[in-house]
């Protein structure tokens, strides 16, 4: 049994060759398509040297030739590289010396930083250039590094399959969000991905999947699915992965646009939506009220029945909007990491939503860990504060930094767990309370304050777009809380304005001390929260009178 991600997409083609796989515009691929033109781009980079173990870069937006080279790598054995587009020149050599990248499938638009980047890094050897998915005419030079246009590359390759066994020790790396510094890459074995990212444990019952399951129900009714963020990020690229190891229908958009999203769920008759809290959240609402209000009628989005949020805040007040205008949809706050997958996932009640962060309940091996290092009781252990761990299914460790792994991956009694940081707080029914990531915790006067709980309670100001909360020195205190806020368009906020506000919701320590707006709150392309350059903003417009006791 090959629990591996090439194989289980194999399945689903085996099962559905027919059906409908990937759409991006006006371009439907089925299965069977998806599948040929993988298997082109495998023979050719496998004709190029490129093989088991082999690290491959994916530098591009969200299009169908980004899954069809993710789809190549696995299929040949190598190891895909996820590639932040957004990466200035310096991060990119930083990327491709740390993950030791060997090839490199590119858009055409970043060809001008490939070839400034490409000669200095030896492993590099080999480039396939792909379409921009949203410059398509872009003819950016390729030919200073050996650039082989997409075409060119798949052009009399076979489109059969005839690979080597695979096997569920396969690596599969994924390159964090690097939101608190540089990206580290997480191995995961491919079983392992599988169980916990790629639906392999089911969500809902903790049952574990064979190796056929999914396939098999790919003959059933299927959902047409619309991942919004980009799939260089981890969690949009598990949840592309299994939806097509079940054979749904998956709609993507090389670019995030509130108003586009709402017209493609209405023509597309989407069911489920996946997005990164109030990064796309709250712009997607605002557009569907604002159609509302400027026309008297709302897209009709009556296929939309579940909506899911996960990586970042679903804020209260957001979450409330989007409650009051799909009153039947199902909304769910799904909780993990790159280092651990699905932890925990909460069904949520418009008259039960927190204000201090998503509410859920733990997955299937997935643990709160005490300052004291053991493992709390959550029957018995009501309103302690610990890391979220996961034992069972966890990565390898952190590619090239076995310091990092040892401290993110622990043994206790025996169990390996992954901990990489995040703080939750155990309920009295058995849930837990995501706090944040404890790297970020303001410790001002002895008091943690957790930066996600006070940036929920600021979010419901009519006045506040986003904000970020973090930690500034202070002479009394050792820190202080420090908001940085986007306005709302003409709205103003003063500081004390802002803390009488925020005293009906927190404590008096958890009160923000220094305020400083900005233009735009700091968050990379998939929306996670770029905290070391919110605390730059804030250190950079702080003046002593803004901190007081």
């Amino acid at each position: 049994m090959a629990l591996n991600i090439a194989d289980l997409f194999e399945h689903a083609v085996d099962a559905v060759p027919d059906n409908p796989a990937l759409k991006v515009g006006d371009r439907v691929v089925t299965f069977a398509e998806l599948e040929a033109d993988a298997n082109r781009l495998a023979h050719y980079l496998s004709g190029r040297g490129i093989g088991v173990g082999d690290h491959v870069g994916i530098y591009a937006k969200n299009s169908i030739e980004h899954v069809v080279a993710l789809l190549a790598v696995v299929k040949i054995r190598a190891v895909a590289i996820n590639v932040n587009y957004r990466y200035v020149e310096g991060e990119l050599d930083y990327l491709f010396d740390n993950a030791d990248v060997v090839a490199l499938v590119h858009e055409r638009t970043y060809a001008p930083l490939v070839a400034a980047t490409f000669p200095r890094h030896d492993r590099l050897r080999v480039a396939v250039v792909i379409p921009d998915a949203l410059e398509p005419q872009d003819t950016s030079d390729v030919t200073a590094y050996g650039g082989v246009l997409w075409e060119d590359a798949l052009a009399g390759q076979s489109p059969d399959r005839g690979f080597d066994e695979r096997s569920p020790d396969d690596l599969h790396i994924i390159y964090t969000g690097g939101t608190t510094g540089f990206p580290k890459g997480v191995m995961w074995r491919h079983e392992d991905f599988w169980r916990v990212l790629g639906g392999g444990i089911d969500f809902y019952s903790g049952t574990p999947l064979e190796e056929y399951d999914q396939s098999k129900q790919a003959s059933d009714p299927r959902m047409v699915t619309f991942p919004l963020s980009p799939l260089m990020h981890g969690g949009a690229q598990a949840g592309l992965l299994m939806h097509l190891f079940a054979g749904h229908l998956t709609v993507l958009e090389p670019k995030f646009d509130p108003v586009r999203t709402w017209e493609i769920i209405e023509r597309e008759k989407v069911q489920l939506i996946f997005m990164t809290g109030d990064a796309m959240a709250r712009p997607l609402i605002e557009a569907y009220d604002e159609r509302l209000a400027r026309t008297g009628t709302t897209y009709d989005c009556s296929s939309l029945f579940a909506i899911s949020s996960s990586a970042a805040i679903f804020s209260r007040a957001v979450k409330e909007r989007w409650m009051a205008a799909f009153p039947n949809s199902i909304f769910t706050d799904s909780i993990g990491a790159s280092e651990t997958g699905f932890q925990g996932m909460g069904m949520q009640e418009k008259d039960k939503i927190s204000s201090d962060g998503p509410v859920v309940a733990l997955g299937p091996a997935s643990v709160v860990i005490g300052e004291d290092g053991r493992v709390l009781d959550t029957a018995t252990d009501v309103g302690q504060v610990g890391r979220l761990g996961r034992g069972g299914h966890v990565p390898v460790g952190y590619y090239k930094d076995p310091v990092k792994s040892a401290a993110t991956f622990l043994e206790i009694d025996g169990q390996r767990y992954s901990v990489p940081g995040d703080y939750a707080r155990i309920e009295p029914d058995g849930r837990v309370t995501l706090l944040g990531r404890g790297s970020n915790c303001v410790n001002t006067g002895g008091e943690k304050v957790y930066p996600e709980e006070v940036e929920m309670a600021i979010k419901g100001h009519p006045a506040v777009y986003d904000v970020l909360v973090v930690g500034v020195p202070d002479e009394k205190y050792g820190q202080a809380v420090a908001a940085v806020v986007e306005l709302r368009e003409g709205a103003t906020l003063e500081l004390a304005e802002l803390r009488d506000y925020l005293r009906q919701h927190l404590s008096g320590y958890k009160l923000p001390r220094a305020l400083t707006l900005v233009d735009r709150v700091p968050r990379n392309a998939t929306g996670k929260a770029q905290y070391p350059a919110a605390k730059e903003m804030a250190l950079a417009a702080l003046t002593p009178s803004e901190v007081t006791a």
